[in-house]
């Protein structure tokens, strides 16, 4: 009989990768960010363990937008008080925070099924920055060509 190995907390081995995002469709990355965040591309997943590893995205304010997304998708919410109803565009989205809009699609990307806590700590182990320039080269992350995966990843 073959028996599924389950893995232990001690047994995680967490890498650290880097993924350039210019000119690299929005959905695309953050799906494939969310499965290394998740752990999904190893052969040992363990569903109830953070078995994921590190991320580092590089250039968020670079990352393009397919259609007329920039223009079109508005984000509303409301801050409870009269006259409160607040809108922002994807466009002014990367403009403003291009952080928080890349942060914001790998959240979304997660999944609902898994417990808040576990998605939390999943999600501190991803690190976006809007420039070029990041401080974990100490970790001595892997680069992942996500543009040359495929040709539907990069725009333009």
């Amino acid at each position: 009989m073959v028996a599924t190995k389950s893995l232990k907390a001690c047994e995680l081995d967490a890498k650290w990768y880097l993924i350039d995002a210019t000119d690299c469709t929005l959905g695309r990355l953050a799906a494939f960010t969310a499965n290394i965040l998740r752990g999904k591309n190893k052969p040992t997943w363990t569903p109830n363990l953070d078995c994921g590893d590190h991320v580092i995205i590089i250039n968020a304010d670079k990352v393009a937008l397919s259609g007329h997304k920039a223009d079109k998708d508005k984000f509303y919410w409301h801050s409870a008080w009269t006259g409160g109803l607040k809108e922002r565009t994807l466009g002014q989205m990367r403009a403003e925070k291009p952080e928080l809009l890349v942060k914001n699609a790998v959240k979304r990307m997660m999944g609902r099924r898994t417990t808040v806590a576990l998605a939390d700590k999943r999600l501190t182990k991803l690190h976006v920055y809007a420039g070029a320039e990041h401080k974990h080269s100490a970790q001595n992350p892997v680069v992942i060509d996500f543009a040359g995966l495929n040709p539907k990843n990069k725009r333009g």
